[in-house]
């Protein structure tokens, strides 16, 4: 039978686009889908109905595990704040990361090297991590984000659009975070939009809330919420 692009090995199935490219020793799992003009490193490794997208540029040493999606272009509903029908450049992820299963990194995210990204988590547009960052299990990374290096965010955090995280911050499990003080109800609110500020260390406790306007954390340790709200 013949097909557009290339498929490899008897013993698995998997689809790699007739433009893309994979270096040494890359193996991959049952149907796994590389797109159009993608690069993926020496020494990689992608699990089972790994979703690879057009563009997308993968390093040296890399692990992907099972149902993860790469490089996947944003949807917009009609009311989305974020207008722009810009094409988003291809995703990036650095040497030697890892990235758990049932991840999805959006296309417009830069991933440096040495990241970990955990189970279920999610890195949308516009969003860089810089390197030995670890993004836990579940969290959620919005658009419009900086993370720097040497970051941990633990379970089910939260990080707003248009917040930034310098190096060495420490999010705890089940932060929560907004840029809205209007709840959505008011055009007031596209002015003042603001994400949450973590300086270099700084250390969030875990089930802490902050809402929008507040800026410039040192420490929080989430013990009664009033610095939070």
């Amino acid at each position: 039978m013949e097909k557009s692009g290339k498929y490899f090995s008897k013993e698995s199935l998997y689809y790699i686009d007739e433009t893309a490219s994979a270096g040494s020793n890359f193996i991959c799992g049952n149907y796994c889908v590389i797109g159009k003009n993608a690069v993926i490193g020496n020494d990689c490794v992608l699990g089972h109905n790994v979703v690879i997208h057009e563009g997308t540029r993968i390093g040296n040493s890399v692990r992907i595990d099972d149902n993860t999606v790469i490089g996947k272009q944003p949807l917009r509903s009609k009311k989305s704040i974020f207008k722009s029908a810009k094409d988003y450049f291809p995703a990036v992820i650095g040497d030697k990361c890892l990235i758990g299963a049932h991840v999805v990194v959006y296309a417009g995210s830069e991933i440096a090297s040495h990241v970990l990204i955990a189970d279920s988590a999610a890195v949308r547009e516009d969003v860089i991590i810089g390197e030995y960052t670890i993004i836990g299990r579940s969290c959620t990374v919005e658009n419009f984000t900086t993370i720097g290096k040497n970051c941990k965010l633990e379970t089910n955090s939260y990080i707003t659009a248009y917040s930034l995280l310098e190096d060495f911050c420490f999010i705890a499990p089940c932060v929560v975070t907004s840029n809205d003080n209007f709840m959505a109800r008011s055009k007031d609110r596209f002015e003042h939009f603001k994400g949450i500020t973590v300086r270099k260390g700084g250390r969030i406790g875990a089930g802490a809330v902050n809402t929008s306007g507040l800026r410039d954390w040192g420490r929080c340790n989430g013990c009664c919420r009033r610095c939070c709200n």
